[in-house]
Parts: C-alpha cells; structure tokens; sequence
C-alpha cells in the first residue's frame, strides 16, 4: 500500500522541499514560534547546565560511609543531566539558533538554583527541589509546544521521564542517607 493515499499532495511537498533548503530540518509544515522556542530552549540548556554544575560539586564534596553512595548517585545524575544539555543545544542548532553557553547569566537564564550546600542531606535536598523545578518547567514547555513542534515536544518529553527518575533516585537516596 503506496502512502502516498495518505498525504494529499505529494508534487506539493516535493516542491516545497526545494524552497528554501539553507533552513535545513526547518519546513513550511514547522508550527511554532521558532525564535520562542530557541528561547524556551536556551532555557533549559541553562538549567540543565546548572544541574551538571551542581551535581558536579555535590560529587566532590560528598564524603563518608553514606556519602560514597550518594556521590555515585551524584555523578550520575551529573553525566545525564549533560547528556541532556547537549541534546537540547543539538535542537537549537536545527532550528537555526544559536546555543547560549556564555557563563554571564548563566543562573539568571537557568529555572532551578545554585545551592552549593553544606551537609550531605542538603546536597540531596537541594537536587531533589532542582529535579522538581525541571520536572514542573519540561511539563509547562510541553504543554506550550503542544502539537506545534512535535520534534522539541518528544525531545523534553524524553528529558522530563529522565528527571522524574531522578526525583525518585533521590527521594529514595535521602530515605536511605538521611536514616
């Protein structure tokens, strides 16, 4: 069975394909506000780049018999949360922006904080509200791109499930550390 039965027309998509080829992934069919979604993405890259910062230090400052296990935790956290960057600043790429990686305002773009924090069961809490702050910020940028940029949507909806997982990782780690 040809596809072809379920796109309209064909010859017009071929056409249109040939328009404007400098923009790349970009076509006619993109629904969104691609300066405000580049925008919203920066965003995220901030906050995801403040998490690996954080979870960075949390790694290195984590100390003790409980501490090992919570720099483990840690660290991992700190290499997916920079996975994530690095998708997010690929999707700013292909929608023909630029990622923001200037330290100046790095925490002013960033939604979640910096804590350094003191004591292990304050470095865990800390992340814990980081983790909830991108959780709660991924659910509004979805619910925003709806279906205009199904390609972003899918790519946060992917990094939303991975920072829910570690809201749980680190709700269990602080019943586990903090007992």
């Amino acid at each position: 069975m040809s596809t072809s039965h379920f796109i309209h027309d064909v010859e017009a998509i071929r056409a249109r394909a040939r328009q404007h080829i400098e923009e790349g992934a970009v076509t006619q069919g993109y629904g969104g506000d691609r300066r405000a979604v580049v925008a919203l993405l920066n965003e995220a890259l901030a906050t995801e780049l403040v998490c690996v910062l954080r979870y960075r230090r949390h790694y290195y400052m984590a100390s003790g018999f409980r501490g090992a296990t919570a720099a483990a935790e840690f660290l991992e956290h700190a290499v997916e949360e920079q996975a994530h960057a690095d998708r997010i600043a690929q999707r700013i790429v292909q929608l023909g922006g630029e990622p923001d990686l200037n330290p100046d305002g790095l925490l002013s773009r960033s939604h979640s904080e910096y804590v350094p924090a003191d004591s292990l069961d304050e470095m865990i809490r800390e992340d814990l509200v980081a983790e909830r702050i991108a959780i709660e910020s991924y659910g509004e940028m979805i619910r925003y791109l709806a279906d205009s940029d199904p390609t972003t949507r899918r790519l946060l909806e992917e990094i939303l499930a991975k920072e829910e997982e570690h809201a749980d990782d680190l709700a269990e780690l602080l019943r586990v550390v903090g007992s």
